[in-house]
């Protein structure tokens, strides 16, 4: 079920998301074109690797010392692979520019990072011995998706779903998500050899952010 467009109008241009989505893109290029050995190094350094803030002593021996938990915003911009990074941008690119148009681009950005941040925050609680970097823009983009279920409800998302092509309302389409999201971790957690490499519960708590949060960032216009 993969999501081609919305039929929501947008007022705006959104630079905020072309920028961040510019940055996403640019980095992720260079970091395909860098050395592997530092490619690695830069992931495992600027990725929120969970393991270096529950045992300090462990991540300084490893070469990754305190850094204050930036890592836990400079990994939304890092991707592991190209189906990470295309997805994720595919995403921002059909949902995030209404947001941003019934925010603003100062408010936008600011609740972006905030819902990035709070859902590595989630991701770090879930598995926070975790010895591997958690990176990407999807946690961050969850809370977008929240901000558009609830701003957008009733308009139609265009799908496609094997072999069609559907309309269905937003609603439905992110209700859907939400829930192969809690399919996901339940199976993860519990059914044996069936771990997730995504960030899962970044997505839930990403999500639980935006919900939360969006309403705060609206312009005093668009308040619902």
């Amino acid at each position: 079920m993969i999501p081609i467009r919305d039929t929501a109008p947008c007022n705006s241009t959104p630079y905020v998301t072309w920028g961040l989505m510019t940055i996403c893109i640019l980095i992720f290029l260079v970091m395909q074109v860098i050395p592997y050995e530092m490619s690695a190094r830069l992931i495992y350094l600027y990725g929120m690797v969970p393991n270096r803030y529950a045992n300090p002593q462990w991540g300084l021996a490893n070469g990754m010392p305190f850094d204050g938990y930036l890592s836990f915003l400079t990994s939304l911009f890092l991707h592991g692979n190209w189906l990470h990074i295309i997805f994720n941008m595919w995403f921002m690119w059909i949902f995030a520019d209404n947001v941003e148009d019934r925010m603003g681009r100062w408010r936008f950005i600011a609740f972006y990072l905030i819902c990035g941040l709070l859902a590595t925050m989630m991701q770090w609680y879930s598995a926070p011995t975790l010895q591997i970097p958690v990176v990407g823009a999807s946690g961050a983009i969850a809370g977008v998706l929240a901000a558009y279920y609830f701003l957008y409800p009733y308009e139609r998302v265009v799908v496609f779903f094997f072999p069609i092509i559907v309309h269905i309302p937003a609603v439905t389409f992110l209700g859907l998500w939400v829930i192969f999201q809690l399919y996901d971790i339940t199976t993860s957690t519990y059914v044996p050899g069936a771990a997730s490499s995504s960030a899962l519960w970044a997505h839930i708590g990403g999500f639980i952010a935006g919900a939360i949060l969006h309403r705060f960032f609206l312009r005093k216009d668009e308040v619902v």
